[in-house]
């Protein structure tokens, strides 16, 4: 088998928002307690975090995180996270059956970010609450002083503003599972009024409304119309969520849900562009993918966890290299919408759908799915590249006419290198790629990065069998690059370049 990619320089999708790699921390399961905050763990910190799960973190150079949910957000009362940690309540989460203890809050997780150098983005409870009191947490956490509740936070211990950016005006309110879930109608209104609250409290903010809550919603299509009717001037990004799941063994199928993805960002973005055509406006409303992963593991395999109960260890998906794969799969696809989605955040970080786990008091270890992230973040940073892709194709339940390959190849922001990422989807030959470069000049060294396993293969604490590997196999020659793939696996092929004459 032969693929054939093919990049010219001067023809680029888009740079590459640092946004684009943000994760998520929701109140939910094992994410928080035992997750990043456990006081009494030996690599704790002052403040109670664990510091060997932000030694994991580090390297993955996040842009944001979203907190505090996720549906966690839709019962949420923020006055319960602040002040004194002895005097918060107790509560039943409703949206997950388990106990809260509030010893984690807007502060504590603000804190935490900023220590990491990672910003956060923050959302509003518009299941149970409303625009009222998202203004109020906005005052808290933005407004300099002399206000009730900017001087609430100063008498907390933070004189300086939070200074918090990016907002997400509530989570997935179409979904039937969300606690007071609402119409496109109700919603629209509402997400309109607090938008309007928020941005005459502080202008320089960005908002996130609340698209469908998965392609396959009933409403899908409808209620972003419907929204955009009514926020469109107030409003910055729609967001999209969507995971992917295999439940019948069927790989092929899986493998391509890329596809799916991709077709679902060009439909939402084409909703964006007519609703900014029938407005003849000058203002854009961008995509925020800020829910994106495989989730099937736990519901399918796993007994469920009694209710009532701290933490409550729900939706601990154990990965397998094939889930990486499609995670893979799903950053490549991000990186060629680039030019549409500006915000996007793997769900979860930790424990909860996540790729990071951690055993309570003890030590924390890294899922297959961290790979793909890690060096997709890492190397994916720059101007996102118009591909030219010759590749066999093969037809399966998720559609027909499905590349073999996927693939996305990104110019670093200092120009100085190529980083061609590539999903080999082919399960049992090896292929060869030939990758040709239009106006680019290369040095006679080539890095190959390589994940490569038995689709059911699975990292646990004892051992990683799915670990990258460094080879030295790519042959440059006359403005080519050539290397063979393994079947079922993840690469890529940083290039170093030098200046054109």
């Amino acid at each position: 088998m032969k693929t054939t990619i093919t990049i010219d320089r001067e023809q680029i999708i888009s740079k590459i928002d640092e946004r684009l790699y943000s994760s998520f921390i929701e109140h939910m399961g094992r994410a928080v307690y035992t997750g990043i905050y456990e006081p009494d763990h030996p690599s704790s910190d002052s403040f109670g975090f664990r510091k060997d799960v932000e030694k994991h973190i580090g390297p993955l150079k996040l842009s944001h995180i979203r907190y505090p949910g996720g549906n966690f957000l839709s019962g949420y009362r923020w006055e319960d996270g602040i002040g004194p940690q002895e005097s918060r309540p107790v509560r039943r989460d409703l949206a997950w059956f388990a106990i809260e203890p509030n010893l984690v809050g807007i502060n504590e997780f603000v804190s935490y970010c900023r220590r990491n150098n990672i910003e956060p983005m923050i959302g509003v409870n518009l299941g149970t609450r409303g625009a009222q009191d998202a203004s109020n947490l906005l005052e808290y956490c933005n407004v300099e002083s002399g206000t009730y509740y900017s001087d609430l936070r100063r008498s907390h211990g933070y004189e300086k503003p939070h200074n918090i950016k990016l907002w997400c005006l509530g989570n997935e309110m179409d979904g039937s599972w969300q606690i007071c879930a609402k119409t496109a109608e109700e919603y629209g209104r509402l997400a309109c009024e607090t938008a309007k609250m928020m941005k005459w409290m502080d202008p320089e903010i960005e908002l996130v409304a609340c698209g469908s809550s998965f392609r396959n919603m009933p409403t899908f299509g409808s209620w972003e119309r419907t929204v955009l009717k009514h926020c469109w001037e107030y409003i910055d990004y729609l967001s999209l969520h969507q995971y992917y799941q295999n439940n019948d063994g069927d790989l092929p199928s899986f493998l391509a849900n890329s596809n799916d993805m991709d077709i679902f960002i060009k439909e939402v973005a084409s909703i964006c562009s007519e609703e900014k055509k029938r407005r003849k406006s000058n203002h854009d409303v961008k995509l925020s993918f800020d829910e994106w992963n495989v989730w099937y593991h736990f519901q399918k395999d796993c007994d469920i966890p009694k209710k009532w109960i701290f933490p409550r260890p729900v939706e601990e998906e154990i990965y397998d290299f094939a889930d990486a794969l499609v995670v893979g799969g799903m950053l490549t696809t991000l990186i060629n919408n680039s030019d549409n989605i500006k915000i996007a955040c793997m769900a979860q970080l930790v424990n909860v759908i996540a790729p990071i786990m951690t055993t309570p008091k003890g030590e924390s270890w890294l899922q297959t799915i961290y790979y793909p992230f890690l060096y997709t973040s890492q190397n994916g940073r720059g101007t996102a590249m118009k591909l030219k892709l010759d590749c066999d194709k093969y037809s399966c339940k998720t559609g027909k006419n499905i590349p073999v390959i996927d693939c996305a190849a990104v110019l670093s922001k200092d120009q100085k290198h190529l980083n061609i990422f590539i999903i080999n989807k082919e399960l049992e030959k090896n292929t060869k790629c030939v990758i040709s470069l239009n106006g680019f000049k290369t040095s006679a060294e080539a890095k190959h990065i390589l994940l490569s396993a038995e689709p059911d293969a699975i990292n646990t604490l004892k051992e990683s069998p799915v670990y990258p590997k460094n080879y030295k196999d790519v042959k440059l020659s006359d403005g080519k690059a050539e290397l063979y793939m393994l079947p079922a696996s993840w690469n890529m092929i940083s290039l170093e370049l030098l200046p054109v004459a």
